[in-house]
């Protein structure tokens, strides 16, 4: 697998890992508090999304590890910020917006605990942000991929709150669906997140918690931004 590094910070700067539950606002935030801060942005997700869409389109079963492994080692994955948004092209193709349909994430969130898959992933996400100036997002950035980030968000909302922000997000897309069964896939998604093997959804130790259910992307990038600068103050002492 290659994923290309347009993406590489400056050392002196932060690694900030933002993990969190689906529906959070982990990306947009993150996106924010990148533009906000002048650093580079990476969605972790995007890469399982693309290997899952891969998946889907080449017929591989998602209950073959060894085939899901060999198809994640042939793609090639590239995070291209343009005009302000990070787009994601797989073997060449912007599959941007393809990435964030329901059977594929659904797909992402069984591709993404592969051995077979996950581990090349983090050892090019520890590649791309080991010399910060990054914010990096996901839901094991803090715990797993940079365990001695400068700086580690856990993002949440209410499950209802998520939901509601989902089910928005369908709608924008043409795609609207009911709230009760956005909540129930919300609560799905929180379970298996929570409860798979490797690399599970957990708060890391030293991890601020961040409860945005009352605030947008604005305030919430605002919050971690504030945090940060202190964070790079209390560093140069």
């Amino acid at each position: 697998m290659h994923v290309s590094r347009y993406i590489l910070g400056v050392k002196d700067k932060l690694i900030i890992a933002i993990d969190g539950p689906v529906g959070s606002g982990k990306s947009t935030v993150a996106r924010r508090v990148a533009e906000m801060l002048g650093y580079a942005h990476l969605d972790s997700g995007a890469m399982y999304r693309a290997v899952g869409l891969k998946a889907l389109r080449d017929g591989v079963p998602l209950d073959s590890p060894e085939r899901l492994a060999e198809l994640a080692g042939a793609a090639r994955i590239d995070l291209v910020p343009r005009e302000g948004k990070l787009h994601v092209l797989l073997d060449g193709e912007d599959v941007t917006e393809q990435i964030r349909a329901p059977e594929v994430s659904h797909a992402a969130s069984v591709v993404a605990v592969v051995p077979g898959v996950r581990h090349p992933m983090v050892a090019e996400q520890r590649r791309a942000g080991k010399q910060g100036g990054v914010v990096m997002e996901g839901r094991d950035i803090g715990s797993v991929v940079f365990p001695h980030a400068d700086l580690k968000i856990f993002l949440d909302a209410s499950p209802e709150v998520r939901a509601s922000r989902r089910q928005r997000e369908l709608e924008e897309k043409g795609e609207p669906q009911e709230f009760a069964k956005v909540l129930d896939e919300v609560h799905q998604r929180d379970r298996r997140d929570r409860e798979r093997e490797m690399s599970p959804l957990v708060r890391a130790a030293d991890a601020v918690t961040v409860d945005n259910t009352a605030m947008d992307a604005e305030e919430t990038a605002r919050v971690i931004v504030l945090l940060a600068k202190e964070k790079a103050k209390a560093a140069v002492g």
